[in-house]
């Protein structure tokens, strides 16, 4: 494994670090309290039905955004590196042809091409990192706007929650 390739892993691992922790379930759940006496069996379904009216009202399910961001849907993979060598290589094989060495463009044409692809391969692990911090603040505003939905519901059902 290269290292462009130990870093692009080292980001998924932090991305779906960063994502599991602002989705756990010790994390994002708020304490409530039934202020009202409210019974555990009616706490539960008030729970349930302020889950379904929160994700209605802002089209936000935590659950589902947890699934997203571990699945890797904000990823997408490059050609770095190893394939800039390659075509570097064959643009250089064809113009050394030309000159009479076709060994010797190949030569510099994949050591070229392997720079130009080593200068891309850190452009997108730069914006993959970028990404991964985007995306990271996005989850992290619609989780606050379903909170801010679950709890107001909650409140105005008789429960204090923090």
């Amino acid at each position: 494994m290269n290292e462009t390739s130990r870093i692009s892993v080292l980001c998924l691992g932090l991305l779906l670090i960063f994502g599991s922790a602002a989705t756990d379930g010790n994390a994002a759940q708020p304490v409530i309290y039934p202020a009202k006496g409210q019974s555990e069996a009616q706490q539960n379904k008030d729970e349930g039905e302020c889950h379904q009216w929160a994700v209605q009202k802002t089209g936000v399910d935590p659950a589902q955004l947890a699934a997203q961001m571990n699945s890797g849907e904000v990823y997408q993979r490059h050609h770095g590196a190893l394939g800039g060598a390659a075509r570097g290589s064959l643009g250089g094989l064809a113009i050394g042809a030309i000159a009479g060495d076709a060994g010797k463009g190949a030569a510099i044409g994949a050591v070229a091409g392997g720079l130009l692809g080593g200068v891309r391969e850190r452009r997108n692990v730069e914006m993959q990192h970028q990404v991964a911090a985007n995306a990271h603040a996005e989850q992290q505003s619609m989780l606050q706007e379903y909170d801010r939905a679950y709890g107001a519901c909650l409140s105005g059902r008789g429960y204090t929650v923090r």
